[in-house]
């Protein structure tokens, strides 16, 4: 057994696992940060700021903070349309979701939020600023999402998506990053604020129908006529996230044999079963995680799962049960390259640095460019947006692609397209995702793959996120002569914050979380499970030099 793996993964949470709901919002509104103390500051990673209000890094100060940098970084873009605000259900995000529309209403900002507070997935976010972004030049719109995706209960995040609908890159979260620790240094003296009721009543505020507009449209990018027309049974578990109503309304609107097997919303997540680590952590990639609905794959022709905001998507098949995240990106790409044919002749394909070498064998069976970048979607979003890339895609199973006749549907993350794909990929070919992968490996070779993930400090996570080609000191890798040391990824030479080596037979990829902390190891090989196990050992000991003293 893995020394990692925690004795009770993938079983039901005992009572013990389940977060103390009132007292983590008790500590939302109670504890105040010590922007002196690195850990209490805003910090924005590679999907926001993430934190959770125990340990006084998610807290009502912070999110007040972000929102009025927020609203004075737009006033200094000339950022001046609407803004598109929704939280999924994460404890702390309703919570933030109030404190933020205080603060943005109070600044005159132009806010779209749902009627009701229905929860709203990031996907609906991007969707509705790039529609309403399409034709302008002037009066922009730009969103914010209150999440911290699949990380566990007691968590909460604040992503900001600037108009072109993706993640704001990294001198806009800097300096969003940077106001917002100044006010709270200045303890607050200078963010403006109004009581909600207030906010909600203000004219500025504005009620929005994310689910009909983001539902309505499915059939741009999805041949939803021939998911209806084949009759095949699907099932999805919403895994208590913000699609949770998204279902059963997409089922309805185009006559889908589509059952919700859970739709239980309850903030301490206590329908899931534990990951790797013991904690509960709504992640539809793990399979720890994923047992309940691994449990039903015979039941139904193709069933799915989204994480907690539904930008990331699970895959599970009667063939081959939950799919590895780069077995469906894999089949998912030779699926769509071969059947949208009013995508650009040159459209390339998306991947990052640590998805598998198999999406590049695919790339040039395809005759597609592989553009290949660091580790988070900002990176593919300028592609997407002008067509450039027909498809992006991350490892850890997020992904979105163009529409039907090419135009960018999404230019963040979105798991429910790439889930119902999976029913798009069944109805037309006759053969789950599952079987079309394993159609790939007989024609371009086997993967055996794998990811470590550990824990680690701040420290830590800095020293393993500037490793360089020279602290690389082996010639072989696992037997074979190494290729290349990568600091930098090919696709856009932007560092990859850690360190990538490759042979003819596999490679490792060495890096910390931007999200948690945790550091991971990724390897494939072409080989066999004991050449795998060999390059992970490398990798392992590279990264323990590394660490060493941290």
């Amino acid at each position: 057994m893995n020394p990692r793996l925690n004795p009770l993964a993938g079983q039901p949470a005992p009572p013990a696992a389940l977060v103390d709901v009132p007292r983590l919002i008790t500590a939302y509104y109670s504890e105040s940060p010590d922007p002196s103390i690195p850990a209490q500051r805003v910090a924005f990673g590679t999907s926001g700021h993430r934190g959770s209000s125990f340990e006084v890094g998610f807290n009502e100060a912070h999110v007040l903070a972000i929102s009025q940098a927020i609203s004075e970084y737009r006033k200094q873009q000339h950022i001046d349309g609407p803004l598109f605000m929704g939280f999924d259900t994460h404890a702390l995000s309703a919570p933030a979701f109030a404190s933020a529309l205080e603060v943005l209403a109070a600044n005159g900002v132009e806010l779209m939020i749902a009627a009701g507070d229905e929860y709203t997935p990031t996907p609906a976010i991007s969707h509705a600023i790039l529609n309403y972004n399409r034709g302008r030049t002037t009066g922009m719109a730009d969103g914010i999402v209150i999440t911290p995706s699949h990380n566990p209960p007691d968590s909460g995040g604040f992503k900001y998506n600037p108009p072109n609908g993706g993640p704001a890159d990294s001198d806009v979260t800097k300096w969003i990053e940077n106001r917002a620790n100044e006010l709270l240094r200045v303890g607050g003296a200078d963010i403006k604020r109004v009581p909600l009721e207030q906010a909600r009543r203000a004219a500025t505020t504005h009620s929005h129908d994310f689910v009909q507009n983001y539902v309505q449209e499915l059939g741009a990018i999805l041949d939803m006529d021939v998911i209806r027309d084949s009759g095949i049974r699907m099932g999805v578990d919403p895994l208590g996230g913000a699609g949770v109503h998204y279902w059963p309304r997409i089922a309805e609107h185009y006559r889908l044999d589509l059952t919700v097997v859970n739709d239980e919303v309850d903030p301490t997540f206590r329908f899931m079963t534990l990951d790797w680590d013991g904690k509960i952590r709504m992640d539809p990639s793990s399979s720890y995680a994923m047992q309940r609905l691994i449990g039903l794959k015979d039941r139904y022709d193709i069933a799915f799962a989204c994480d907690t905001d539904h930008d990331r998507h699970g895959i599970v098949t009667p063939s081959s049960g939950l799919m590895p995240p780069n077995h469906y990106l894999s089949a998912a790409i030779d699926y769509l390259f071969s059947h949208r044919s009013a995508w650009r002749a040159d459209a390339a394909v998306g991947k990052t640095v640590v998805s598998s070498a198999m999406i590049d064998r695919v790339g040039k069976r395809l005759k597609r460019t592989v553009y290949e970048v660091p580790v988070g979607f900002k990176w593919f979003v300028a592609g997407l947006v002008d067509g450039k890339l027909g498809f992006g895609g991350e490892e850890s199973a997020g992904a979105s692609f163009s529409r039907i006749d090419g135009r960018a549907w999404t230019t963040d993350k979105d798991g429910i397209v790439p889930a119902l794909l999976s029913a798009e990929i069944t109805a037309r070919t006759g053969r789950d995702p599952g079987e079309q992968y394993r159609a790939l490996t007989q024609e371009l070779g086997t993967s055996f793959a794998d990811r470590i993930d550990a824990r680690a400090n701040a420290a830590q996570k800095a020293k393993l996120g500037k490793l360089d080609a020279q602290q690389v000191r082996i010639k072989e890798l696992a037997g074979d002569p190494i290729e290349q040391i990568l600091t930098r990824a090919p696709g856009n030479n932007a560092p990859i914050g850690g360190v990538k080596v490759t042979s003819r037979g596999g490679w490792f990829a060495a890096r910390p979380s931007g999200t948690e902390d945790i550091y991971k190891i990724y390897a494939e090989s072409f080989h066999d499970e004991a050449h795998l196990r060999r390059l992970i050992g490398e990798a392992q000991t590279i990264v323990d030099t590394a660490l060493a003293g941290a």
